[in-house]
């Protein structure tokens, strides 16, 4: 989808195209390599602060965590936009910063999964991993990496 349909569906869903956030150490946030777009991971930046952070079941809710995934899976959006026309999504990966009890972790994940399928319907249906890490970098509550098919 191009950026004008891509911009078109995000208004639809009451939402808008972040500009992709600055990398913050030596990566780039989005690569091409064929027909697929790579993201590197995206925490929950808005504005370029960093807005959901701690460990998930403690500090932050999961409803929380799970609005902090759907803001990440946006912010790969913005940063894969940039390099392709997107046509729909192969994988998902959700790292969540959570305690060793914490169980939910398809529960946060599904912030993102579900903004995804909105977003891009049957095309976006994906395979995933949701993994439960004791920290991530700054501290933020969710990391989510998102890999893209797209146009040649």
């Amino acid at each position: 989808m191009n950026l004008v349909e891509l911009r078109g569906r995000l208004e639809h869903l009451g939402l808008s195209l972040p500009d992709a956030a600055k990398p913050v150490a030596n990566y780039i946030p989005a690569k091409k390599h064929g027909h697929t777009v790579y993201t590197s991971g995206q925490l929950p930046m808005r504005d370029g602060q960093l807005v959901a952070t701690g460990r998930v079941g403690e500090s932050i809710s999961v409803e929380g965590a799970a609005g902090a995934a759907k803001l990440c899976a946006l912010n790969a959006l913005a940063a894969a936009s940039h390099v392709a026309e997107l046509t729909g999504v192969v994988r998902v990966g959700v790292f969540v910063n959570a305690g060793p009890d914490f169980t939910d972790h398809p529960k946060v994940a599904n912030g993102a999964s579900d903004l995804l399928g909105d977003i891009f319907g049957e095309p976006g249906r994906h395979a995933r991993a949701a993994v439960g890490g004791s920290s991530l970098p700054l501290d933020a509550a969710v990391e989510v990496e998102v890999v893209f098919a797209a146009k040649d």
